[in-house]
């Protein structure tokens, strides 16, 4: 069977939509939602890494938030690739084209500490949320308020999300250090 004989749909087309958004304006969308995407999933599997590696006196706190957060942005992945398929596109998909597509940069393989584990985090949220804070603003300014709609509840996620990140990262903790213990 030839995988060309069964496309419906090639991955870089955008067919009518049934929304009743104008086709350019609708492509204006699904390239924003595409890297929006990406990126979600640039952040789902650093936070899964982080998830999967976490250590120390904080690991059970910190290894169910990575899990919560990283369903968090899978679900608003799903979310974002469903309005794709809406607005008359295909969502960017599989390894390669996410990471093609994606605007930020995955922190790569290595394992770090927990207070570098979450300053990497809170730079990607921040990258994150500076890219769909742009996306809400144009595809508003081009009629679709259904995917700006969808973006500000993503957003509000990523913010509080960052939020969290922050506040395991203040200097005030119950829990000593080495550096602590020696002076």
């Amino acid at each position: 069977m030839s995988a060309r004989e069964t496309v419906r749909q090639e991955s870089s087309t955008v067919r009518k939509n049934t929304i009743g958004l104008d086709q350019g304006a609708a492509e204006q969308s699904i390239d924003a939602l595409n890297a929006d995407l990406a990126a979600a999933y640039v952040l789902y599997h650093q936070l899964r890494k982080h998830h999967w590696t976490v250590e120390g006196a904080e690991y059970g706190q910190l290894h169910d938030w990575f899990g919560d957060a990283a369903e968090d942005v899978e679900e608003h992945a799903d979310e974002v690739a469903e309005r794709v398929v809406a607005l008359g596109g295909v969502p960017v998909s599989g390894p390669a084209e996410l990471g093609a597509h994606a605007p930020v940069e995955f922190e790569g393989a290595d394992v770090y500490g927990v207070r570098t584990t979450l300053t990497n985090d809170l730079e990607l949220y921040g990258d994150v949320i500076e890219l769909v804070r742009e996306h809400v603003s144009l595809v508003e300014s081009l009629g679709d308020y259904g995917s700006g709609e969808l973006l500000r509840a993503y957003l509000e996620t990523l913010e509080g999300d960052a939020d969290d990140v922050g506040n395991y990262l203040a200097d005030d903790t119950l829990v000593r250090g080495s550096a602590a213990r020696q002076g």
